[in-house]
């Protein structure tokens, strides 16, 4: 398989960063659109240099440009989207061209969390979800080639802190629980998403389907994650429930954007929405296909907070 020209729009972004890491250590020649506006913020700019000396080409434009998506998409073969929520509406514009430009291979849609076509999410996530929804429908309605990545927890967010809001670091003194602790999650790191993304693009079967991070090492529940943290500091925490009934009313109560990371944690542990579903037959597991790559586990991550 000769390595495709991959464009990615969202470069800059959380998980954008791993995104291009990936493709640059996997070979793929790399494209990167990004707004003349980014090189102003010294973070970004810093990082876009990073990319530009490991071989990433810079090309200026944005989402909401015409003329300078249409130059980008037609250099490469592939085109993956990591932006946001605000601009999740703004990629049916890169539909738009990606059916005009007509010689892409591959779609890989801003996704990367919860599969949107399983859950029970309450809002203010729940429109979050049915804009991913109808923008996989546009994809499809135009015969546009497409992998969906469903990467389950970001480890960063919510292993670091222990599935507990706001933290970064696992708390040593209590915890609070969503549910009852027994819905299993699955927490990948970053780094991770990106590599099993970059392999996905070039593949003939994950081609039109969904590709689910479940990788089996790192599937736990809240109460099981909880006690290996309590093994490896020696220490019982303070445990707090919250019923599904308190949870809902602390979205209900809690300001913007608090209330995003309430309903996320609301679908996720109080509803098990990562791991009560049997993967469907347009989908694939990543582990599965691509069991050469190490995956860093849910207990190694911890390891590095012990």
């Amino acid at each position: 398989m000769g390595n495709s020209r991959i464009l990615i729009i969202g470069a800059t972004g959380y998980i954008g960063r791993h995104v291009v890491n990936a493709s640059l250590a996997q070979g793929h020649p790399t494209f990167l659109l990004v707004r003349s506006s980014t090189a102003s913020n010294p973070e970004k700019a810093q990082l876009l240099d990073s990319f530009k000396s490991s071989g990433a080409t810079i090309l200026h434009g944005s989402i909401d440009d015409y003329a300078s998506l249409v130059e980008a998409i037609k250099k490469v073969d592939v085109v993956i989207s990591t932006v946001g929520a605000p601009q999740i509406a703004d990629q049916v514009n890169i539909i738009k061209v990606i059916k005009e430009v007509g010689s892409i291979k591959r779609f890989l849609p801003s996704e990367f969390g919860n599969d949107v076509e399983r859950n029970h999410a309450v809002e203010p996530v729940k429109s979050m979800f049915d804009l991913k929804v109808k923008i996989r429908r546009a994809i499809e309605a135009e015969g546009v080639p497409y992998t969906y990545v469903s990467t389950n927890c970001f480890a960063g967010y919510f292993l670091s802190g222990l599935a507990q809001p706001g933290l970064i670091a696992p708390p040593r003194d209590k915890a609070v629980i969503y549910g009852d602790g027994n819905n299993k999650a699955v927490y990948v790191r970053e780094e991770d998403i990106g590599t099993f993304t970059i392999k996905a693009v070039d593949d003939p079967r994950t081609l039109n389907k969904t590709l689910y991070l479940r990788l089996p090492a790192n599937i736990y529940s809240t109460n099981e994650l909880v006690a290996l943290w309590e093994k490896k500091i020696g220490k019982i925490l303070e445990k707090i429930y919250l019923s599904e009934e308190q949870v809902l009313k602390l979205i209900e109560e809690t300001p913007f954007p608090g209330n995003i990371f309430l309903a996320i944690f609301h679908t996720i542990y109080v509803k098990g929405d990562q791991t009560n579903f049997e993967i469907p037959s347009d989908g694939v597991e990543a582990s599965e296909l691509y069991p050469d790559v190490k995956y860093v586990t849910v207990n190694e991550f911890l390891s590095q907070f012990a």
